[in-house]
């Protein structure tokens, strides 16, 4: 399901992602705590969600259930990323990061790894 997220819209589906099926009232709780939004910014943002599809609201108690899962999103914002910022080459996207980062030599034998399993 290739659904964009905002930052908003993706710091509800985090609390989703870890806590699995949660009512409206406790993530408004949790983002209170955690960022200091208010039940009504909380409440806006979770029915922009529901709008996109990206959660299902389950009455009565106004359960919300994630519709998209994390992978999908990362997918979706990778793609994204590599359209826009690389023409679509995904290997220029690598290189950059490889170029651009200092990997331990767990993080390079794991990337070899995926390589290997990719021919």
């Amino acid at each position: 399901m290739a659904i964009k997220l905002f930052d908003s819209e993706l710091r509800v589906m985090e609390v989703l992602w870890k806590e699995g099926d949660t009512t409206a009232k406790q993530i408004a709780e949790i983002l209170k705590e955690q960022v200091g939004w208010s039940k009504t910014t909380t409440y806006t943002v979770i029915k922009k969600c529901v709008e996109k599809g990206a959660i299902q609201r389950i009455d009565p108690h106004f359960v919300c259930r994630p519709r998209v899962t994390r992978e999908d999103a990362q997918e979706f914002e990778t793609d994204e990323l590599i359209e826009k910022m690389y023409d679509g080459a995904a290997d220029q996207l690598v290189a950059s990061i490889l170029g651009r980062k200092n990997l331990s030599r767990d993080e390079i034998e794991h990337l070899k790894q995926i390589v290997n399993s990719l021919e």
